[in-house]
């Protein structure tokens, strides 16, 4: 069996609405069937202690939602290589997900990150679940993650 080398992993806060659609689309695709060496994680908002995780793969597909002046919904693939490549208007994590970036980057460990980021609207407290839109938009986000992972998996044999 071939080691996993490809993470991806889903961020947000579960009991803030549409915040939390980073995580409802890593459990989604747990039901996937994902290419071989693909991992899914829920990293909830637990920051410094992903640490571990990110160090192991060498390449991390994150998703997460935003808060930003495009239209609700947009899903948009961005490639950091240092915090300041995320968007500015990450929701309630930001700094937790920025000082993970920049310590795995001092310490010569970052892997390869692959960030999908959608467009939300507001943080509902204490809601589960994703509004409508965002909701829709997401069976695209997890098609589109899906691809690209499976690009990974097949680019000249080795996803790096």
């Amino acid at each position: 069996m071939k080691e996993s080398n490809i993470l991806i992993l889903g961020v947000g806060n579960y009991l803030m609405g549409d915040e939390g659609l980073g995580v409802h689309v890593a459990r989604a695709l747990k039901d996937e069937s994902l290419p071989e060496g693909v991992d899914v994680l829920d990293g909830g908002t637990a920051g410094f202690q992903l640490m571990e995780y990110l160090e192991k793969y060498q390449i991390v597909i994150m998703i997460d939602a935003t808060l930003d002046k495009n239209p609700v919904g947009t899903i948009r693939l961005i490639e950091p290589k240092f915090s300041q490549d995320f968007p500015k208007a990450m929701s309630t994590h930001e700094i937790g997900l920025k000082d993970l970036v920049e310590s795995l980057a001092l310490l010569g460990k970052l892997p390869k990150i692959y960030l999908y980021v959608m467009t939300v609207q507001d943080i509902a407290n204490l809601h589960i679940g994703l509004s409508p839109l965002v909701e829709s938009r997401a069976i695209h986000l997890k098609r589109d993650i899906l691809q690209l992972a499976e690009e990974l998996c097949t680019t000249a044999g080795s996803p790096v």
